[in-house]
Order: C-alpha cells, then structure tokens, then sequence
C-alpha cells in the first residue's frame, strides 16, 4: 500500500526559500505576518451579455466550438463597456483548443453554468495548452458549472503508464492556464479530469481562486490541481481538491502566497517546488498554508528541492500540524550537506502511526543550530 498521511495543518509558514547553486542566505525579519494578496475588484456592471450560442456554439456532442467562443471572446474584448459571456446552464460545449488573449478595453467576466468539455481522443494542442487566458486584466470567471478535460486517453498514454514512451513526447496539455494576468477572480466552479495540470498561473499578479471542486482519480499522473509559477499576491481559499498529484503545487518566482482552508486528498500534498534543477536559481518567499486538511496523500505540506544544487531553505514555520502518518518517517527533514537548512521552526506538530500499536519517527539531515522544535513529535537530534 502506499504510504497516506492524514493532517491538518492549522499553520504552515514559508517566509524565504532561495535556491542555487551558489546561493548565500540572506538576512530577512522573522515575522507571523505575510502580506497577503489583495482581493481582485470585479468588474463593472454588465451592460450586455454575450450567450455562446449566438456566435455558433453547439451543444450537440459532436460540435468543436472554439471558434464559437473566441468569436464571443473577440467581441467582449474590443468592446469599451465591460461585458459578460455567458455559458448556458444545462448543456455540454465540446472544444479542442482556445485562446482568449487580451489586453482587453474593459473589464470581462465569464459566467460558465453549463461545461466546457474536451473530445476524449488525443489531438495537437499549441503549446500543450487546452484552454488559455492571457494579457486579460480585470477577469471574473465564475458560474457553477464545469470544465472537463477528459484526460484519460491522455493519461493511458503516459510515459509514467507505459513506461517505454518517451516523457519529452505527447506530453498532455494543462487544462486551464492563465498567462500574465492581474486582477482575477477565478470561483464556484468545477474542475475535472484535466489532460495534465488542473489550473497553472503563470506570470500572473493579484488572483483569487475560491470555491473551487478539482477532481481526478487517484492513479492519474500529472493532474495538479492548482499550479503556481512566477505568480504574486495570489489567494487559493475555500477549495477542495482530488487529484493524481500535488493538490497545490507553488514553484520558482512566487511570492506572497495565501492558501487557506483547503481539503486535500487523494494526492501528493501541498508542495513548495521543486526547486534548484540543474543548478538553477529560483526564489519563493511568503508562502502561508492555514486551516489545510490531508486525507489519504502520500505527503502533507512539503518542501522540494534538488539535493546537488546546493538548495538554501531557510525561515520556516510548521504550527499546529495534528494527524496519522501511514509511513514509519512521519516528519523528513533532508536538506543540502553543503547548505543546511537554517531557521527551521516546529511548533505543536504532533503525528501519530495510522496504525495503533505502531510508533512513526522523524528523519533530520544538515539542519543548521537555529532550528528549534517545541511540543513535537516525533522529533530528532539537531546535530543529525
């Protein structure tokens, strides 16, 4: 069986994380309080609402409408009054690929009752992309409805399934990406069987997405369900998310990350990384999970880094983590031999064996003296 873990962590604070080969630690205030990313004002008030079924979008199973909704994306964007496109509650709108690329005159917001569902069959997407917003500003997509990848043609074709194909190949688009956006409220919406990644932030400034449902089976590789990549000031609040791999994944050039209330489970956890392939330099900082619950994940709240890069962890806060461990090592610690992990705090993390009778340990490695543990078990030498 694989190792599961059941937490919740009431606090889990990343204030810096630097990442190098050559990376010298930097001197930072230790302080509770990250700034947290300000909530995206919505848009103005609609004056016009664009239905996709007015520019040609069928919801007749066989009907590939991306040109029917780039057609109602077009006409909200070159409009000066700010806009609504709306998906019909009740119906299924099959696309293949669509871009929805600004700047836009006005703010836009999509209502999405109905689903927006990709053919069940492999075909060429640009960039590896399903569906992408990018260089929008003052976005709001919400609505209550679906969007389905239909991702298991794509996952049986895995180099992670079959094993003899090549991983650089075929790889599966992200479902949902946004590009260079600011000012977005993406919420109330369903998310389901992405190809690969659920939603990927990329580039992006002053997000919150809340009220999310991401769902994938368990055995899907690939499938993170929010992914966030040089992004700032960004709230993920409210959400529950199941998934193949990593419930929330945070990499290089994110900053100011506010991750609350989330039920994560089946997956990997919520991971900061990786970090450090190749030798390359990467920097997250203000990185806060709270009130976050882990059912049946092969991890909890994680750091990843590459060992031979060197990797500077430092200024890290676990509080108030309870919970079962399904594997012996409940707490790891395993940083760089040449960088040791440096202010590491443990504070009330307390974790049991998911079986009774079994007891769990903790494994410590390169933890520099400024690390402390207090009212935690297991625990380790800080010499180790």
């Amino acid at each position: 069986m694989r190792p599961t873990t059941s937490y919740v962590v009431t606090t889990f604070l990343i204030i810096l994380i630097c990442c190098s080969s050559s990376c010298l630690a930097k001197k930072h205030s230790h302080h509770h309080k990250t700034k947290h990313a300000k909530k995206p004002a919505p848009p103005t008030a609609q004056k016009q609402v664009l239905d996709v079924e007015v520019f040609g979008a069928k919801a007749d199973g066989k009907s590939d409408n991306s040109q029917a909704f780039k057609k109602a994306w077009d006409k909200a964007c070159n409009s000066l009054e700010s806009i609504k496109i709306l998906v019909p509650k009740g119906k299924v709108y099959y696309v293949k690929h669509v871009d929805f690329t600004g700047p836009c005159h006005s703010g836009i917001s999509m209502e999405i009752q109905g689903t927006i569902k990709s053919f069940a069959k492999m075909y060429d997407t640009p960039k590896r992309l399903w569906i992408k917003f990018e260089d929008v500003r003052n976005m709001e997509i919400f609505g209550g409805g679906t969007i389905d990848g239909s991702g298991e043609v794509w996952w049986k074709n895995s180099c992670k399934i079959k094993k003899t194909k090549p991983c650089q190949s075929q790889s599966a688009p992200t479902a949902l990406t946004f590009r260079n956006c600011s000012n977005l409220t993406l919420s109330n919406l369903r998310l389901l069987n992405a190809q690969q990644m659920h939603v990927n932030f990329q580039d992006c400034n002053d997000v919150e997405a809340s009220k999310l449902v991401v769902e994938a089976p368990e055995e899907s590789p690939n499938t993170d369900g929010i992914h966030v990549t040089r992004t700032s000031n960004i709230k993920i609040l409210d959400s529950q998310i199941r998934t193949g791999d990593d419930c929330i994944s945070i990499v290089n050039g994110s900053r100011n990350v506010d991750v609350r209330n989330i039920a994560c489970g089946p997956g990997h956890g919520i991971s900061i990384g990786s970090l450090g392939e190749d030798n390359t330099e990467n920097y997250v900082s203000n990185i806060y999970v709270k009130g976050a619950t882990f059912t049946g994940t092969t991890n909890g709240a994680r750091i990843k880094t590459w060992q031979k890069s060197a990797v500077q962890v430092e200024n890290v806060v676990y509080r108030n983590i309870i919970g079962t461990s399904a594997s012996k090592v409940a707490i790891n610690l395993n940083c760089s031999e040449s960088v040791p992990c440096k202010n590491v705090v443990l504070q009330n993390v307390m974790l049991t064996a998911q079986q009774k009778g079994e007891k769990v340990e903790a494994s410590c490695n390169h933890l520099a003296v400024q690390t402390t543990k207090l009212n935690s078990l297991p625990s380790c030498s800080l010499n180790d």
